[in-house]
């Protein structure tokens, strides 16, 4: 039964008033105009913006909601995206290319809105449109993309207070380029690292290339307070997530750039960032700059030296292995991790697991912190080493408390076609309160099923 134009519409309007965006896209795709009027005669759109709904939003965009129709106030759903201050929404409703398809008047529109949000604030410009004079509440929210938001409600109106990070996208989309210092007082030194405004500021000028950019970071990564060079390590950290073969001479002057700050940079936090990137680079000073910091007091620049030393090389040196080992023993539990993690088949370029790494992987596997046994347990079951003192080690693993370490062991066991295979998954407990994508679950079918084609 084929449904009519206005069942398919009443489903639409039901499903994104409701938020339920599966049904939102069935209706869709069965020829649901995605401009279809809610309640109150406004587009769809405009509901799923309201409700702060990004993914709804995002669905209807992509089938073929206009998010630049005119409504009857003279805005659009885009400018009312930019109005709620949630810059994941305002993402889900711009679209593909908003520089070629909005006019320069339009885009002005936007940044002005942004901008105007930005530098009144949240609470004055919701006392001014309200006219409230009740106290703001104030929350943090989660935004989709992991980093965290204030929401302010007052006057009977919720909105969140990224119109920063929504000005600093919408200027990338736009084709503007302001200084970096610009970006970086948008958010420093009055917004935590882990917000929505914070990631806009260092991610979108991280996109940036050229001889303009490369100056700016240079001068700013000298610039007396801590804080703003942590934000450029921070922008540094961004440019490098991902190395590809277009950007390789790019990555070679970052890496030089990385190496000379790090051994100039007195402040722990910052150094750490910096060391934090620069151990993903494969550059000739790594292993003496990792040698330099060996010993730092703080653990966090500790824990990025591990990084330093363990980076895969066919000639690593005995003085790097050595320290290295050496900080199996140090009194911090977030450096043995990140030495557990660091010792695991990427340690070696054969794979095969050296005397000294196994002896300090089995003090780990034995440690007091359970995430540092958790880490060491996945390095030593990334081997085939199938010695007496390494089975044993997961078998004693089976007792912890944490069913998930137990997993871990079980599955060690398994590819190593242990016959204790399925008494350790007895041991595990039920498996379905795993992740269905949870790799190390197939283990116990994936040993029953060659044991019966064997006895086959």
């Amino acid at each position: 039964m084929t449904d009519s134009p206005s069942d398919l519409a009443d489903r639409l309007a039901g499903a994104v008033t409701t938020g339920d965006t599966e049904a939102v896209r069935a209706c869709l795709e069965r020829g649901a105009p995605a401009d279809t009027p809610g309640p109150d005669g406004l587009p769809l759109l405009c509901t799923a913006v309201a409700r702060l709904d990004h993914s709804t939003a995002e669905v209807l965009v992509d089938g073929g909601a206009d998010q630049d129709h005119e409504l009857p106030d003279g805005s659009t759903p885009l400018l009312r995206a930019v109005d709620t201050g949630s810059p994941t929404l305002v993402s889900m409703v711009l679209g593909t290319a908003p520089r070629l398809r909005l006019p320069e008047t339009s885009r002005q529109q936007l940044l002005d809105l942004a901008r105007h949000w930005f530098e009144t604030g949240v609470v004055e410009e919701l006392r001014r449109r309200t006219g409230s004079a009740e106290p703001a509440a104030v929350r943090r929210v989660d935004e989709p993309a992991g980093d965290t938001i204030e929401e302010v409600s007052l006057g009977g109106r919720t909105v969140r207070d990224g119109h920063g990070a929504i000005l600093t996208h919408l200027e990338w989309a736009f084709g503007l380029f302001p200084p970096l210092d610009e970006v970086m007082a948008r958010v420093v030194p009055h917004t935590p690292d882990d917000d929505s405004n914070w990631f806009a500021a260092t991610y979108y000028p991280s996109l940036r290339r050229g001889p303009r950019i490369r100056a700016a970071l240079t001068e700013l990564r000298r610039h007396p307070d801590p804080l703003r060079r942590y934000f450029i390590a921070q922008v540094m950290w961004h440019r490098n997530l991902f190395g590809t073969v277009d950007r390789a001479p790019d990555l070679a002057q970052d890496s030089d750039f990385l190496a000379s700050w790090a051994l100039e940079e007195p402040d722990e936090r910052v150094l750490a960032a910096v060391l934090g990137v620069y151990a993903g680079h494969d550059h000739p000073e790594q292993e003496t700059i990792g040698l330099r910091y060996v010993g730092h007091p703080d653990p966090r620049v500790r824990g990025e030296v591990v990084w330093c030393l363990s980076q895969e090389r066919t000639a690593r040196s005995d003085a790097a292995a050595s320290a290295l080992l050496g900080l199996v023993h140090d009194p911090e539990p977030e450096v043995r991790a990140s030495v557990a993690q660091a010792l695991g088949p990427q340690f070696t370029p054969d794979r095969r697991l050296e005397p000294l790494a196994l002896d300090a992987l089995l003090r780990l596997v034995r440690d007091e912190s359970r995430d540092v046994r958790h880490r060491a347990t996945e390095s030593l079951s990334g081997y085939d080493d199938r010695s007496a003192p390494v089975l044993e080690a997961f078998l004693v693993l089976l007792d912890e408390d944490d069913a998930n370490l137990r997993l871990e062991a079980a599955w060690a066991l398994a590819l190593r076609d242990d016959p204790r295979t399925e008494a350790a998954y007895a041991r595990v407990g039920p498996l379905d309160v795993f992740s269905q994508h949870d790799h190390r679950t197939s283990g116990l079918w994936n040993y029953r099923a060659s044991h019966r084609s064997d006895q086959g």
